[in-house]
């Protein structure tokens, strides 16, 4: 495996894949492109017996800034939806896959190291991983609200199971970015280490589970996952029908258009302030 595309880096060495979000000149915002080519890159992940663990980061400066709000200003979910119902990435009129959540069904760990910025839409990319090390440079924020969308790759499900129900409450509702060391208090990251030994820690945990019994490993993963689903699975079903219904009746781009700038400038302000 090597580069999947020049938006999404794919590096493979001793079972671990290294999959690195590529658009730094937009603090790896979310499009079509990187959207389908994330995907491809974690299914192939997946299917490949030279992998055993993933790490999924982000090009420096930021781990991924959400959604390209160019792109969703403009009124499309993405830029190059899949048509091909035979296609397992084929997305619907609103961009979105069949399968639940940003990535497709996996069983490998996922670890994400967050070097930077994880902005809503990146926000629930670091939530739908397994386990989190950050950066001290990592902020999280969930500004769905200040954009005028909503979720729909399971944040109002994880977010509350990783910090709780009011603590997510008060992140959705505020915009508020939660700094890295924040976010270890909160129980949101497993580790939080200086920038330059984020890749090497990372790595040291997923070499750790390289080393133990692949099957027991995935088993594991699974039944913590069928656990999870036990007590969530209609929550995931609600977060999507309100995401949908909000998309076709209350979305309305032109509001995107006018609050993208105060969104960006806001998160700005507010991470330099360590706040």
């Amino acid at each position: 495996m090597g580069a999947v595309t020049d938006v999404v880096l794919v590096d493979v060495d001793e079972h671990v894949a290294t999959i690195t979000l590529n658009r730094p000149e937009v603090r790896n915002a979310i499009n079509g492109a990187l959207l389908l080519a994330l995907a491809h890159a974690i299914g192939d992940a997946e299917a490949s017996d030279e992998v055993d663990v993933v790490i999924l980061t982000g090009a420096d400066p930021a781990f991924c800034a959400g959604a390209d709000l160019r792109e969703v200003a403009a009124g499309r979910p993405d830029a190059d939806v899949a048509s091909d119902a035979d296609d397992p990435y084929a997305r619907d009129e609103m961009g979105k896959f069949r399968f639940r959540g940003p990535f497709p069904p996996r069983t490998k760990l996922l670890v994400g190291a967050i070097n930077g910025p994880a902005i809503t839409g990146g926000f629930e990319l670091a939530l739908n991983c397994d386990l989190l090390v950050a950066s001290e440079r990592a902020r999280f924020a969930d500004t769905h609200a200040r954009v005028g969308i909503m979720p729909g790759w399971g944040l109002t499900v994880l977010l509350a199971e990783a910090v709780g129900l009011r603590r997510a409450r008060e992140l959705s509702v505020t915009g508020n970015f939660l700094d890295a060391e924040q976010a270890h208090a909160w129980g949101l990251v497993n580790h939080v280490v200086p920038h330059d030994e984020l890749a090497p820690a990372a790595r040291a945990i997923a070499l750790a589970a390289v080393h133990n019994d692949q099957r027991a490993v995935r088993r594991m993963l699974r039944t913590y996952e069928e656990i999870a689903d036990s007590v969530y699975d209609a929550a995931w079903g609600i977060e999507d029908v309100v995401n949908r219904s909000w998309w076709r009746a209350t979305f309305d781009p032109a509001s995107v258009a006018g609050r993208r700038d105060a969104v960006v400038a806001r998160g700005r302000d507010q991470a330099s302030r360590g706040s």
